[in-house]
């Protein structure tokens, strides 16, 4: 089969004239497209999206699933959606939860769509854990080291996020020995707290802008910190979490640094509603929040993200493209998702030329 695209991702650039010879599963050339006819005919063909934050969907929370059974159908959710690759993400909660949650991505660790594992607290502020359950909050302990050292053990990639102030720079060294990636959020850290926290090795932000302190005139922070050094920076893009001009600032000053994440919950590809620490969580008005109306994770999938970030700032569709394919990817240190040979037809996407998913011979296969 010939699939031809009026544009196909290459090398970070939408690039014309092209086309690819599949067997109905794989990626087995990639030329010119010439005068031949092709077979099928898209749009854009692009990798499909990796997204580095995702709580859950299709109706299951990681948190009260963590199961290889969970992951799987977290994973098909977001796969239905334009996403390839997911790190489900286990929230702080209590350590037999995480250790059930590590035993989980190191069961499936295999699996197509899981590219490893994303552990977000308990080593949080209590002052900054939004929905996070604060009694559950605890400083970075020997215990979450086994955890990590039994997934690196296993060859899971693992990000672990964390408020960096509060962690032993022991403890954190050894964390960043092993290979994890470290990253600062839900945190209380100053300018001076965060610039430490990239010398002992944090190489991230979470959902800069969220769970933070916001900059001031005399107090920048870990914003201005992330926005100003090399850190790389998450970015919720569903006009709620994050303002577009904030949105725009953070595209302007880290640039390609920038990339996006979900933060979803079980109700992207699921019902409107579900239960995080006993309490009810639900859709409304396109916000997901607990009873109290604050913010409680994300109704929003990658693909969505990208479409709305071009709506909310401006931001060309290859600069969209790149924030949900190549720079997540290249933040964990993953080898790229490429339309190249040998590459599956479920990891690509095509999309319409405002990034709507259109359909793609195998990708289901």
């Amino acid at each position: 089969m010939l699939i031809a695209a009026d544009r196909i991702w290459q090398e970070g650039a939408l690039v014309p004239g092209l086309a690819v010879e599949t067997d109905g599963r794989r990626v087995l050339a990639l030329r010119p497209l010439g005068a031949d006819r092709p077979d099928h005919h898209v749009p854009l063909l692009v990798p499909g999206c990796t997204d580095l934050q995702v709580n859950g969907g299709g109706g299951v929370l990681f948190n009260a699933d963590p199961t290889p059974e969970g992951i799987a159908a977290i994973a098909a959710a977001h796969h239905r959606l334009g996403v390839a690759q997911i790190l489900p993400t286990v929230i702080t909660d209590a350590p037999e939860v995480l250790e059930a949650a590590a035993d989980a991505v190191i069961a499936c660790r295999d699996a197509p769509g899981i590219a490893g594992i994303h552990i977000e607290g308990p080593h949080i502020a209590p002052e900054r854990r939004g929905t996070h359950e604060a009694r559950f909050i605890r400083p970075l302990d020997a215990r979450t080291l086994a955890v990590l050292r039994r997934l690196r053990a296993a060859g899971v990639p693992v990000l672990l996020t964390l408020a960096p102030e509060t962690a032993d720079p022991t403890l954190l060294a050894e964390a960043k020995a092993l290979g994890v990636v470290l990253s600062a959020g839900h945190s209380m850290a100053d300018a001076a707290q965060a610039r430490a926290a990239l010398a002992q090795g944090v190489t991230m932000a979470t959902h800069l802008f969220n769970a933070m302190p916001q900059m001031t005139a005399r107090a920048p922070g870990l914003i201005a910190a992330a926005l100003l050094s090399g850190l790389w920076c998450g970015l919720i893009a569903d006009g709620i979490h994050v303002s577009a001009e904030m949105l725009a600032i953070a595209l302007r000053v880290a640039g390609d640094r920038c990339f996006l994440v979900s933060d979803a919950m079980p109700t992207v590809g699921g019902p409107d509603r579900f239960s995080l620490y006993g309490r009810e969580i639900a859709v409304r008005d396109g916000r997901l929040v607990n009873a109290e109306g604050a913010l409680a994770g994300a109704h929003l999938d990658l693909p969505q993200a990208m479409r709305r970030l071009v709506a909310l700032t401006g931001a060309s569709p290859g600069t969209a493209i790149a924030m949900a394919t190549d720079r997540p990817r290249r933040a964990m240190g993953l080898a790229p998702l490429a339309v190249a040979p040998g590459t599956a037809l479920r990891d690509l996407l095509a999309l319409d030329h405002d990034l709507h998913m259109v359909p793609l011979p195998g990708r289901d296969a």
